[in-house]
């Protein structure tokens, strides 16, 4: 037997042989990326609460003969803004009912009077047929112009109000250029049987989003109308044997093409609704409004609201810190304006 064998005290003295690399299994690799940040608000607030805003602001409305109307309106606003929370901080509504007020008057001068003279032209006063014609193509022509400024002037005025940890929204959008967007485009819908529809859609969005801020950043839109081409074919294929009902999934369908394609800084939104889950908000919401015979509306409002936050995420790093104030003031006409047509920046 060799005596420098484990046991002998050559053995004990001899120097531990260099550890080797470890295995290839063993080695550690670089660390699993992180999953992106998902962000989402909340609303916080109920049905019965602004039942009892609802009831006190018509009964203000009857009292005034209507002038409270725009304070009113501007009450619900505040709740809702002051009701919805996003990272730990509630939003903030600024307008004011004065602002609306006297934004409805203006609105009422620049536009509808001059309609209003028109009209009498065309169907009361005994002038010329030619001049009778001209007022009908002027009615038209301002009627087609008064969507689109009201559009775009509601969404500057309802950004410019609203604000998020003291820091303001904006929208600093042209009129001008959003009336060739609005007009070309309802132009090549009717040319082409309605098929333009997806291109004309996706442009008004992109306006609308790419001229939006928040403090010093600004949201971007990168969608394509092409994209949304299909799924309008298909819902205009499938409108006979589905009844319609079709489209439900294609606004479905749209709606998360929109926010799919919206971004803020490097953040992205994410909706995930469906059509069927969109049907059965409206289904819902329809009987609640007919069993209750149009009182459910409140519990309707915060639904939909609700629904629409359900389904709607923001995605990727969010740094707040470099955002800056960068308030803009805006004029309530195109507000005004918005109050007859109901348009504007609603969200989802």
């Amino acid at each position: 037997m060799d005596a420098r064998g484990p046991g002998s005290s050559a053995s004990l003295f001899r120097k531990p042989a260099p550890p080797g690399p470890p295995p290839a299994a063993a080695r550690p690799g670089p660390p699993p990326a992180a999953p992106p940040a998902v962000r989402r608000a909340r609303f916080h607030g109920s049905g019965g609460t602004l039942f009892g805003l609802s009831v006190v602001n018509v009964l203000r409305t009857l009292l005034t003969l209507g002038v409270y109307y725009f304070w009113g309106k501007t009450r619900i606003r505040r709740y809702l803004f002051g009701q919805t929370e996003f990272e730990g901080d509630r939003f903030g509504y600024h307008g004011t009912g004065a602002e609306l007020c006297w934004g409805f008057a203006r609105a009422f001068v620049v536009f509808f009077v001059p309609i209003l003279g028109l009209s009498l032209i065309r169907d009361v006063l005994d002038v010329d047929p030619g001049l009778k014609g001209l007022a009908a193509f002027g009615i038209s022509v301002l009627v087609l112009v008064f969507i689109p400024v009201a559009m775009v002037g509601a969404r500057r005025y309802r950004l410019s109000r609203a604000s998020w940890r003291g820091i303001r929204l904006s929208f600093r959008g042209r009129a001008g250029q959003f009336i060739g967007i609005f007009l070309r485009g309802t132009l090549l819908v009717g040319v082409t049987f309605g098929l333009y529809y997806p291109w004309f859609a996706t442009e008004r969005q992109a306006f609308m989003v790419s001229h939006s801020h928040f403090g010093n950043e600004r949201f971007a839109f990168d969608g394509k109308g092409r994209d949304l081409f299909w799924p309008f074919l298909l819902a205009v294929l499938l409108t006979l044997p589905t009844l319609g009902l079709g489209w439900v999934w294609f606004i479905a369908r749209r709606r998360r093409f929109f926010w799919n394609h919206t971004a803020f800084g490097e953040a992205r939104f994410r909706s995930t609704v469906t059509g069927s889950a969109l049907l059965g908000l409206w289904l819902l919401n329809a009987l609640l409004l007919v069993g209750t015979l149009g009182l459910g509306w409140p519990w309707v409002r915060v639904r939909t609201l609700q629904f629409t936050l359900r389904y709607l995420a923001l995605e990727g790093p969010l740094d707040v810190e470099r955002i800056r104030q960068q308030a803009r003031e805006a004029s309530a006409t195109g507000e005004g304006l918005a109050s007859f047509l109901d348009t504007g920046f609603d969200l989802g």
